[in-house]
């Protein structure tokens, strides 16, 4: 008889789903089958396999050592030794949440095999900790596009990963951004719109009434500094939609400097030249957690932010912003 202990970072997690990840050999019709039959219990008694777990509760696997050897996920979790060298910049852990300050080229999460993500070096890193359950898979929670810096939100329970899944449906995590734009700024305004995806073209088009296929998305600007050529922006994200900054800004023209996508050339061109920059300057700087109770209740009312890039920091100070 194998005995598996669930740990707090595994509990909140359905029966069935973590006898699917510590048996990830074994088909759901075969793990029914052994609840029925009684070789799977849930502390020493017969399972459905819909209980949520709590940390303290024993699962009991009545199989023989060869049976639990072939059918247990050993390799499941993937290999991340081989990753190049790189250090998170992280602005803030817990046993539940990771705040990262991701550098801008390096993408959140796997786009196709053989991509390195920020996503890769999260599960290393918690992996080194010796945080990881065994049927729990860390992971980023919200993306930021390959070339935008800043705050990114992982998940290392599934307390963690459930509960932050949650504030940002119900938008109890306010998000903010630093962008320099072209051209002089000087009021606040909330741009509203509906956004639609080019698949082939990973682009996205913006339209002032509904239109098939797009979806609603609102975004607010504050002007911080303007020197006539740019502005310096504090952006507030309300919905969270691909590009939805990079296009919002652009439509009002006065595109974010340095995007290759939605961005003026000739202003690309100045600061390519004269920064020796060729990626647009967007920073996610600053995280706000809402009132919220449950797991992640401690984080209520916190703010969290991260320091902008060098060479964004650069750009700033010799424009005068």
């Amino acid at each position: 008889m194998k005995e598996i202990i669930i740990s707090e970072a595994e509990a909140g997690q359905r029966l069935d789903k973590t006898l699917s990840k510590l048996l990830g050999n074994a088909g759901k019709g075969f793990l029914y089958k052994m609840l029925r039959k009684k070789n799977i219990k849930l502390n020493n008694k017969k399972a459905e396999g819909n209980e949520k777990l709590t940390a303290g509760d024993s699962i009991q696997l009545y199989f023989s050592d060869e049976t639990y050897a072939a059918l247990a996920s050993e390799n499941r979790r993937g290999r991340t030794e081989d990753l190049p060298p790189y250090t998170l910049d992280i602005i803030y852990e817990d046993d539940h949440i990771i705040l990262i300050n991701k550098p801008a080229g390096m993408l959140s999460q796997k786009a196709k095999e053989g991509d390195v993500s920020i996503n890769d070096y999260l599960i290393r890193h918690v992996r080194k900790k010796g945080l990881e359950g065994r049927t729990v898979k860390p992971s980023i929670c919200n993306r930021l596009d390959r070339n935008t810096s800043g705050l990114i939100i992982g998940g290392c329970s599934i307390p963690g990963l459930q509960g932050v899944a949650e504030l940002l449906h119900e938008k109890k995590i306010r998000k903010y951004y630093l962008a320099l734009v072209k051209g002089r700024m000087e009021s606040n305004q909330t741009i509203e719109g509906y956004l639609r995806k080019n698949p082939k073209t990973n682009t996205v088009a913006l339209h002032a009434v509904r239109t098939e296929g797009a979806v609603p998305v609102v975004t607010r600007y504050h002007p911080i500094s303007t020197n006539g050529r740019c502005t310096l922006l504090k952006v507030e994200l309300v919905t969270g939609k691909t590009h939805q900054i990079r296009a919002h800004l652009a439509s009002v023209g006065h595109p974010i400097l340095g995007d290759p996508k939605y961005g003026n050339p000739d202003a690309n061109r100045w600061l390519r030249q004269k920064y020796h920059c060729s990626r647009q300057l967007l920073h996610a700087f600053e995280l706000r957690f809402g009132q919220t109770g449950g797991t992640l209740g401690y984080l209520s009312g916190q703010r969290f932010q991260a320091p902008l890039p060098r060479l964004f920091q650069t750009v700033i100070e010799q424009e005068g912003l």
